[in-house]
């Protein structure tokens, strides 16, 4: 469908300057060109500030694990001293994942993230394949996963000490994704506004958490912390499986990536905004672990279901019925920030053709990805009710390691074959050197530690392969089939009420 299909309308009237109007309050000028009713051209605007920025990755990778269980590094560390030594290293390995990505977000100045970098530095078969699995597995798996955690701990108060049927926790998990959906759907800028509330809310509750801990440390509680680098209990083999929950827990740091072009002034504040955001969230992540062993022995902490709990039940008594409220709230702030990003990839791949042409439109008053954002609701929605989303989990957490890795080798490749790309922050090269060979040892620790869940996820990936053939390379559909395809654009188009974005 085009443009003037949607703007231009036989009960449409004329204004004063020649601009036509349609009863759905676009209208376009002389030129054609689309415009809504303050004049604005139909698209994206550039509403993503420093603090936006900052917001969109602390909220995205602050999820639920902290508060919950952040005891996988314990567990496979030996020893306290070694978890915080761990939770530093992985701090400083995500810091140098971040770079990477700053440096290839000022200079290709294209939104969509892993998918654009790819696609930039491979071509767009393997751009594809990366994209098909995000589409079909990854992303609805993940935010499901999110959200049953927001459905749980937003019940728990409601329910305590009782547990809490399966069949709420979907209910609230249902609600939580709808609420998630439309908020993005309507406003960016309001989007964003959310995002930075929810950032604020889960960095108090982690203030609430430290403050309390430290001032513990200070007057003298570090019984916990003598022999804390005691080596009886630490193995070697024991030490890539810390790394690999801590790096984990760090991930979420490439989440600014996706939305670049709604970035105001990216070479400015993409690396600023991601050398902030992973100091701040280092420091929490260490502080807040310091607090808990304050309170608690290794033994506690490993035996807790939810650490953030039994640390308020000892030293704060009944203030520990608020800590699943903080809980379901950072998830809320994941989700948010995790869609946010996300449909920028699904509008991108849409915008290059790997997706259904509707995909890269834009709400025509709205100004919001609307068809990009609605795409996850459905699948995310059966796999919450019919999937096994721990499986698909399991089958897909070492594809985030290998595409993470082949895009920071793409800004290695990048300098060598396009070395006259202006970069405006530019990372020595041992920075995306080590990060790069940090993923990589991450996909074959996942190959030997689990390898036919890995080798299943690795199957189901590959499966992109015959997809982009099938549905991209060889373009020549039967015209019944086209012309099915153009129909339901259309009616998608109409009913939504998009339209492209102006270049």
């Amino acid at each position: 469908m085009t443009k003037r299909s949607i703007s231009t309308q036989k009960d449409g009237r004329i204004a004063s300057k020649g601009h036509t109007f349609s009863q759905n309050g676009t209208q376009s000028d002389s030129s054609g060109k689309l415009q809504d009713e303050n004049s604005n051209k139909v698209g994206l605007g550039k509403k993503v500030t420093l603090l936006r920025g900052i917001s969109i990755i602390i909220g995205t990778i602050i999820g639920a694990g902290i508060f919950i269980s952040p005891k996988g590094i314990l567990k496979y560390s030996g020893s306290i001293g070694m978890s915080l030594i761990v939770w530093i290293a992985c701090g400083v390995l995500s810091l140098f994942g971040a770079l990477s990505y700053a440096e290839l977000g000022t200079c290709i100045k294209k939104s969509g993230g892993h998918y654009t970098y790819i696609m930039e530095a491979f071509g767009p078969q393997m751009a594809f394949v990366r994209l098909w699995a995000d589409l079909i597995a990854i992303r609805p798996a993940g935010m499901a996963v999110i959200s049953l955690a927001f459905g749980q701990y937003i019940l728990e108060p409601l329910f305590m000490p009782c547990g809490i049927p399966p069949e709420a926790v979907k209910l609230a998990t249902a609600i939580g994704i709808t609420s998630v959906m439309y908020l993005n759907s309507m406003s960016v800028t309001w989007t964003a506004r959310i995002q930075i509330f929810l950032t604020f809310s889960k960095l108090l509750a982690i203030a609430i958490i430290i403050v309390p801990g430290l001032y513990q440390l200070f007057k003298g509680e570090t019984r916990n912390f003598e022999n804390a680098f005691e080596l009886n209990n630490v193995k070697l083999s024991g030490v890539p499986l810390a790394f690999y929950s801590g790096m984990y827990a760090y991930a979420g740091w490439f989440y600014l990536n996706f939305v670049t072009e709604e970035i105001d002034n990216p070479e400015r504040t993409v690396p600023l905004a991601i050398c902030i955001s992973m100091v701040i969230v280092t420091s929490c992540y260490v502080l807040t672990n310091v607090a808990y062993y304050t309170v608690m022995s290794a033994e506690e902490l490993l035996a807790s279901d939810a650490v953030a709990v039994t640390f308020a039940d000892k030293l704060m008594g009944n203030f520990s019925v608020a800590v699943p409220v903080f809980v379901a709230l950072s998830c809320y702030g994941s989700m948010n920030g995790c869609l946010f990003a996300l449909s920028r990839m699904f509008y991108v791949a849409s915008r290059e053709g790997q997706l259904p042409e509707v995909l890269s439109m834009i709400h025509v008053r709205r100004h919001t990805p609307l068809t990009a954002v609605l795409i996850l609701y459905p699948m995310t929605m059966f796999q919450l009710f019919v999937g096994d989303i721990y499986s698909l989990l399991n089958f897909m957490s070492f594809l985030r390691w290998l595409f993470i890795g082949v895009v920071v080798l793409g800004l290695i490749y990048l300098r060598y074959t396009k070395p006259d790309l202006p970069r405006p922050f530019k990372v020595p090269l041992f920075i995306p050197v080590v990060f790069c060979l940090t993923c990589f040892f991450m996909v074959f620790l996942s190959l030997y530690s689990d390898p036919v869940n890995t080798g299943i996820g690795f199957a189901i990936s590959l499966t992109g392969i015959p997809a982009y053939y099938i549905f991209i390379y060889f373009n020549h559909r039967p015209k019944w089939l086209q012309r099915a395809l153009d129909s339901f654009n259309r009616t998608l188009q109409i009913i939504l009420e998009v339209v492209p974005a102006e270049q």
